[in-house]
């Protein structure tokens, strides 16, 4: 049999506490490591490396920054890990001006505010100050000297209903248009009192109506296109679609771009350009005299068979007749005398 190699306790002793020792310093060092990391976490929230280093705001455009960071109610001194997003989401909200609101954290000490203001459809002016009406139709307090050019200025709305509507309409039309109008007047009457008169920046005007503005106003730039360079009128999209071309006069106190459409039937009553172009004159028809200027004059009604250098003369056909007749008569008297000269012969 093979001898087993025995080894006495007193060689495996200092093996033994070699072994003990090993995992002793192991476990100190790690009990080490969390003691000063709690160490240092106490000491980094405590310190002034915790606070909130930068506050990004962004999407504002006419609420300024500090306004914003204001109401959100965060400074540079303020924790990174005590920041309620809830809470500055609450806070900024209440701005009439802020539409929606949202707001993130950025380790290790950045804070973002991205916000999304209300639109603003329009500018009421009251006692020579401008107010900005936003897309809700609610007027905000703050006034200026001079509108905006975002949008156009609203004037004679002196009902809140109709204001409302007609900033929901605004709201609901492509930018592209909107961009083309100046002013927006409200001119109601007792058929209509949702008309409006619009004055564009390409120097025409719009009678339009405020129900179905939003759809009604996109042709416009189609109308537009269609109309000759030099062109000047009215543009009429609240009964059908079309064009009224300014009409001068030569009265004193009139100008040239006067608006002829007074009375409701020229509103409601359709005319074409051609039409618009002959609108008769009341000193012409009192006056016979032609006009040098007119370009386009309405003809008037000939028979077939008449020839065109005969038509519309009847005091020379008249004449030509008498005449005619006058000469039958000196004729029949020649013969009667001649014949009686005749018998007596």
């Amino acid at each position: 049999m093979e001898e087993r190699k025995v080894v006495s306790i007193e060689d495996r002793i200092p093996k033994l506490k070699q072994t003990r020792r090993k995992k002793a310093n192991r476990r100190l060092i790690l009990y080490l490591m969390i003691l000063f990391l709690l160490i240092a976490i106490v000491i980094y929230l405590q310190s002034p490396l915790s606070n909130v280093g930068n506050i990004e705001v962004q999407g504002e455009r006419h609420v300024t920054a500090d306004e914003i960071k204001e109401l959100a109610n965060i400074t540079t001194e303020t924790n990174y890990w005590k920041v309620d997003t809830d809470s500055i989401k609450n806070n900024v909200e209440s701005h009439k001006e802020i539409k929606s609101v949202n707001v993130n954290r950025d380790f290790p000490n950045t804070v973002q505010i991205q916000v999304e203001e209300a639109e603003r459809i329009g500018y009421v002016q009251t006692n020579g100050e401008f107010s900005a009406i936003l897309e809700n139709g609610t007027k905000l307090e703050t006034s200026s000297s001079l509108p905006g050019g975002d949008a156009p200025i609203l004037a004679g709305f002196s009902k809140q209903t109709y204001l409302e509507e007609m900033s929901k309409e605004l709201k609901e039309l492509p930018q592209s248009v909107t961009n083309l109008i100046s002013e927006i007047h409200w001119e109601p009457k007792e058929d209509n009192p949702y008309q409006i008169r619009l004055y564009m920046n390409d120097g025409f005007q719009v009678f339009a109506s405020i129900r179905n503005f939003s759809n009604k106003m996109t042709i416009y730039p189609s109308i537009v296109a269609q109309l000759e360079e030099d062109a000047e009128g009215i543009i009429h999209i609240d009964v059908g679609a079309y064009f009224e071309e300014y009409a001068s006069t030569g009265e004193e106190g009139d100008t040239e771009g006067e608006v002829q459409a007074e009375n409701q039937e020229q509103v409601e009553d359709p005319i074409s350009e051609f039409e618009a172009n002959n609108i008769p004159d009341p000193e012409s028809e009192t006056d016979s005299t032609p006009q040098e200027n007119t370009e386009l004059t309405p003809q008037l009604e000939t028979n077939e068979d008449s020839e065109p250098g005969m038509e519309g003369n009847p005091a020379s056909d008249q004449g030509a007749g008498q005449s005619g007749s006058a000469e039958d008569s000196d004729e029949s008297v020649s013969e009667d005398d001649s014949g009686s000269e005749e018998s007596e012969q």
